[in-house]
């Protein structure tokens, strides 16, 4: 799957390199496009999120960017400005971080007292949409939107899906044991099916770990394109960039990874979890 925002993100970097290359500041480009040091500022950070091809062109020109070179910056351009399926759910997604999700080649999660994303049965979503509050359209829309997300381990690029479970995650729907069964049922399903997909079970008994600051998830893309990490929180999450800090949540998934039960040990716990309820 091509993603827009990953494209997006693509361009701006792509454009400063040539910039950088060229032996301009944003000011010099500025005074000879006759823009405004913001705008041009915008594109490369991405900030505008569609610049036109017009726009581009005008710069690569500046640049010295002829050929195929530029005909491949120009795609990127187009690339960047279709519009993706997720922007018809963004009142029930976080559309900055699926964007990136839908262009990912590796992803690592970790979700607190939910089940990742990913993961989630239909039933679960629903009952995860009503503890928040929503009413049953947007309830519908949820699940819709979840099931959409979740095509990524078989239709997209995502080469690997590795999560790490909380025991307390399943047990907070131990009410209903029918739930509580498919979602187990669902997790090792995934983990079995499919060698994309690693699950790592992390118990109660483990006590506070790394992760108590909260859900996060590690994204990495091809083309040498720099990871990034996405840092969950109530008011909507925030995309982080920064290697450091991107660098800080890899420790912290290290940590977790090591004192949570192995791959083979989780899908036994799992499959002793759908058999006793």
């Amino acid at each position: 799957m091509t993603s827009p925002t990953v494209r997006r993100r693509r361009l701006s970097a792509e454009l400063r390199r040539r910039r950088v290359q060229a032996g301009m500041t944003l000011s010099d480009v500025a005074e000879e496009l006759e823009w405004s040091p913001a705008k041009l500022g915008h594109i490369e950070t991405g900030i505008r999120k569609w610049p036109s091809v017009m726009e581009i062109a005008a710069l690569l020109r500046l640049y010295g960017v002829t050929g195929g070179q530029r005909e491949a910056i120009l795609t990127l351009v187009r690339e960047s400005r279709l519009r993706p399926w997720w922007t018809e759910y963004e009142d029930v997604l976080p559309s900055a971080y699926v964007g990136n999700e839908a262009g990912a080649v590796s992803v690592q999660s970790y979700s607190g007292i939910l089940v990742p994303d990913l993961l989630q049965t239909p039933d679960y979503t629903a009952a995860v949409a009503r503890a928040l509050g929503c009413g049953e359209h947007a309830v519908e829309r949820m699940v819709a939107a979840y099931l959409k997300r979740q095509e990524v381990l078989d239709q997209g690029g995502l080469a690997r899906y590795h999560a790490i479970v909380e025991e307390d995650a399943l047990q907070r729907v131990s009410g209903d044991l029918g739930l509580l069964r498919a979602q187990t049922t669902r997790i090792v399903e995934l983990a079995t099916e499919s060698d994309r997909v690693t699950v790592q079970l992390l118990p109660t008994s483990a006590g506070p770990h790394p992760g108590v600051a909260g859900p996060f998830s590690v994204l990495e893309f091809d083309e040498d394109e720099a990871a990034l990490a996405y840092v969950e929180a109530t008011q909507g999450g925030s995309i982080v960039e920064a290697e450091e800090s991107v660098e800080a949540c890899r420790r912290v998934w290290s940590g977790l990874a090591g004192i949570a039960a192995s791959p083979q040990a989780t899908l036994a716990i799992l499959r002793r979890m759908a058999l006793l309820t």
